[in-house]
C-alpha cells in the first residue's frame, strides 16, 4: 500500500511549553528536594505520567498546605493569579515561575491598563488557566468573552487582550465589537506566534489530505482549535493523545492515501513520531 504521510511543518512543543518542561526537570535533577508542579505542568497526560516517574508530581491549589520549606513548586507556563503567587510564597517553599514570557506580557499589559482606568476585554475560555491567570492581574474585572458577540454596554476606555492560544479569527471580531461600541478601545492581538504557525500550517496540509489526525490533550486549548480548523477543511478528522489511540482500522485502510499529522504545543516529539511510525507499520 502507497501511503504518504505529510506533517505539518509547526507542530508539536512551543517554547513556553518546552521552557516549563525543561525548567521543571531541570530543578529536580540538581535539587535535593520534593519537587511539585501547581496544577498539571502542560496539557499532556505522556508528559505529566513522565514526570511523575521522575518523582515530579501535580498539587492542587487547595493541598498548598502540604507544601512544606525546603520543597519546590513550580508555576506552570499558563500562569497564575497574584494571589496564588503570595499564597505559593507563604508556604515557605521556594517558588519557581515558569510562566510563559508570552503570559507574562499579557498580565503586565492587563495590570498596567486596568490601573489607567480601561476596561479590559478577554477573547478566550473563562474557564481556561491562562484566562482565569490573566484577569487576577487586573482585580478580576475583565470581561472573557469567545468572538465579542455578547458585549454590550461597554465602558468609553477599553483595552482588548486574547488567550495566546486563540483563533486570530475571534479576535478581531470581538475588536471589531469592541470598536462599535468603546471610543477609546487599545488592543494587542496577544495571540502567541507559535499558536498562529500551528493553525496555519494545520489548515495547509488538512485541506488536500483524506485523513487529518491531531495530537494533543484533550484538555489542551490550542489542540482543540487545532482540531476545529482542521474539521472544517478535511471532515474525516481524527484528535488522538498517542499512539495507542490509533485504531486498526485506520491504519491498514488502503483509502486512506494521503494523511496528515499536526499536534498541539504541549504534545512532545517521541509522541508524534510513535504515531507516525505506528501509521507507517503496515505502509510496507
Amino acid at each position: 500500500m502507497s501511503r504518504q504521510i505529510i506533517v505539518a511543518e509547526n507542530a508539536g512543543f512551543c517554547f513556553g511549553v518546552k521552557r516549563a518542561v525543561d525548567m521543571t526537570v531541570e530543578y529536580n535533577n540538581k535539587n535535593n528536594t520534593r519537587v511539585y508542579t501547581l496544577g498539571p505542568l502542560i496539557h499532556n497526560q505522556d508528559v505529566v505520567k513522565s514526570l511523575e516517574e521522575q518523582g515530579v508530581f501535580p498539587i492542587k491549589g487547595e493541598e498548598l498546605s502540604k507544601l512544606q520549606p525546603g520543597d519546590t513548586i513550580i508555576i506552570r507556563s499558563h500562569g497564575v493569579t497574584p494571589e496564588i503567587i503570595e499564597r505559593l510564597k507563604q508556604t515557605g517553599a521556594k517558588v519557581v515561575d515558569a510562566t510563559c514570557p508570552y503570559v507574562s506580557s499579557i498580565q503586565r499589559k492587563a495590570r498596567k491598563y486596568y490601573e489607567e482606568g480601561y476596561q479590559i476585554v478577554i477573547v478566550g475560555d473563562p474557564d481556561h488557566p491562562e484566562v482565569i491567570g490573566i484577569n487576577g492581574w487586573c482585580n478580576n474585572t475583565a470581561l472573557v468573552t469567545k468572538d465579542g458577540s455578547e458585549l454590550n454596554n461597554l465602558h468609553e476606555k477599553v483595552c482588548v487582550l486574547s488567550q495566546t492560544t486563540e483563533k486570530i479569527s475571534n479576535f478581531e471580531k470581538t475588536l471589531d465589537r469592541v470598536s462599535r461600541l468603546a471610543g477609546d478601545v487599545v488592543s494587542f492581538n496577544t495571540i502567541c506566534s507559535a499558536t498562529s504557525e500551528r493553525q496555519s500550517s494545520a489548515d495547509e496540509v488538512s485541506r488536500i489530505v483524506d485523513l487529518m489526525i491531531v495530537i494533543g490533550g484533550k484538555h489542551s486549548s490550542n489542540t482543540k482549535k487545532l482540531y476545529e480548523i482542521c474539521s472544517e477543511n478535511c471532515s474525516n478528522t481524527l484528535l488522538i493523545e498517542n499512539a495507542k489511540e490509533l485504531t486498526d482500522d485506520v491504519i491498514i485502510d488502503s483509502r486512506l492515501k494521503r494523511i496528515g499529522v499536526t499536534a498541539g504545543a504541549s504534545t512532545p516529539d517521541w509522541v508524534i513520531e510513535e504515531v507516525i511510525n505506528k501509521l507507517k507499520s503496515d505502509n510496507k
